[in-house]
């Protein structure tokens, strides 16, 4: 008699590579692929387990000796806005949003490519072509929008100053990438594209907005610990942080678990059977 077993997701670790984050450091990755029937389940289970999505790939840090790097959400029933962030809010009240399919769009680039030079320009997505950029947006197997941010200009045409690039969960929604015009940085963009993630969130009954890594002691990512109703991934499971300053020391620089231990450890939902 023959039998079919269902087929697992395979994992696969990245070899050490220089730190984006945090200086003389080194950084590797665990990852898996992301394809065919599963695909959403498995998403939206690994999701919830601190991996991230980039294209057809999810992944999660597994750096030899260092666990800065935190996944993090906010609950969305729970947060309140901060007075500063509030001001955020009022300062974007004449931006407009609009939720499209993952198509990419000769705008976007531009936008984005003006957000590298100016922000990230020694950054590893600095030399994107309009291709790349392309399989960046289009390249997913799970329910995925772009989120446009718009501002009208004198001519009452709409111009795209944001855009968000983001998973819709069953949990939540997920920011996988987002970039904006440098002009807009006084209204704190970043900010607001989360705020109004929570509102997205809120309008379609979603408990959280997973917000990708906090990495400790980056200080491009301190943004993310000022949301009130923070959760952190620490230690396989999902801690609710009042305040980054109290994390304990242990928690975020022990001795990572070794792969295997990592991997093992993993929740998979069931696979389709071949």
């Amino acid at each position: 008699m023959k039998h079919s077993v269902p087929i697992a997701p395979q994992f696969y670790v990245t070899a050490p590579q220089p730190c984006p984050y945090l200086p003389d450091r080194v950084e590797r990755k665990l990852f898996t692929g992301l394809q065919g029937a599963d695909g959403q389940a498995l998403n939206d289970s690994l999701s919830k387990q601190g991996f991230r999505r980039s294209q057809n790939v999810l992944y999660r840090p597994a750096c030899s000796d260092c666990n800065a790097c935190i996944s993090a959400r906010i609950r969305v029933a729970d947060f309140k806005p901060s007075k500063s962030q509030n001001r955020t809010w009022r300062r974007n009240n004449d931006i407009s949003r609009g939720a499209h399919t993952a198509w990419a769009t000769e705008e976007q680039f531009d936008l984005f490519k003006t957000y590298l030079d100016t922000r990230h320009a020694d950054g590893g997505m600095a030399d994107m072509d309009v291709f790349e950029f392309s399989a960046m947006i289009e390249e997913t197997p799970v329910r995925t929008r772009i989120v446009e941010y718009t501002q009208e200009n004198g001519n009452n045409a709409a111009q795209l100053k944001y855009a968000c690039l983001t998973d819709i969960l069953d949990d939540g929604i997920s920011m996988v990438y987002s970039f904006f015009d440098p002009e807009m940085a006084p209204r704190s963009p970043g900010k607001f594209m989360i705020l109004d993630h929570i509102e997205i969130a809120r309008e379609m009954e979603l408990d959280y907005v997973y917000l990708g890594y906090w990495v400790l002691g980056s200080p491009k990512m301190d943004y993310k610990s000022q949301f009130a109703a923070l959760e952190l991934f620490i230690d396989g499971a999902w801690q609710r942080i009042d305040d980054v300053t109290d994390l304990p020391i242990a928690a975020v620089h022990g001795c990572p678990r070794t792969i295997l231990e990592q991997v093992s450890n993993l929740s998979i939902p069931n696979a389709s059977k071949p």
